[in-house]
């Protein structure tokens, strides 16, 4: 007997250039593959199949940067990303983005929130008062009421698959009854 498909709904929210393509680009190619040949966005949603507990479920991820778009959308769970080697795309997720989402999805107190750190390759080449560390990520991401907090390099592969593990974890829990936000506020992993 084959389990009935979930499907689950992430929209990926944040400055251009902040390195949401290449994330989901990476996932798509898998470790091996240099350079990554970029997801086209005539292609969205960027599917993927996941097994978790015997189900299986269908994350559709949606990435864009521009909340016009967003208003046909109905996500399940929203990724605020950030690049990490650029201060100004951490402090817009609260100057900016947060209202955003929060104008576009009314229910925002309902939907888990995953802050995903992007381009950690270039944390050491940066200038040290730039330099944003996973405390202080942590810090903005529980400020904003956060569920998860998670980091990665899509360039390198550094914690990709951990980081997609977790959001897809946050995610499968909103096909619950319980949901997909955490009762305790923003965990790191």
């Amino acid at each position: 007997m084959v389990a009935e498909e979930d499907t689950v709904k992430l929209l990926l929210v944040g400055d251009e250039r902040c390195g949401k393509t290449t994330f989901l680009s990476r996932l798509s190619a898998g470790d091996k593959v240099n350079p990554i040949p970029l997801l086209r966005d005539i292609d969205q949603p960027f599917t993927f199949n996941v097994n978790l507990s015997g189900r299986s479920y269908r994350l559709d991820f949606q990435d864009t940067s521009s909340p016009d778009n967003w208003r046909l959308l109905d996500p399940d769970v929203i990724v605020m990303c950030y690049d990490i080697s650029q201060r100004l795309s951490l402090l817009n997720m609260k100057r900016y983005w947060i209202d955003e989402v929060k104008k576009a999805f009314p229910r925002i107190d309902g939907l888990p929130i995953v802050v995903l750190g992007l381009k950690r390759d270039l944390r050491s080449e940066t200038d040290p008062n730039g330099i944003i560390y996973p405390q202080e990520a942590y810090q903005m991401a529980q400020s904003l009421r956060a569920d998860r907090y998670v980091e990665c390099s899509a360039f390198t592969g550094e914690l990709i698959k951990l980081a997609f593990e977790d959001i897809c974890s946050t995610a499968v829990k909103t096909t619950t009854a319980a949901g997909g936000q955490s009762e305790a506020g923003c965990t790191i992993l």
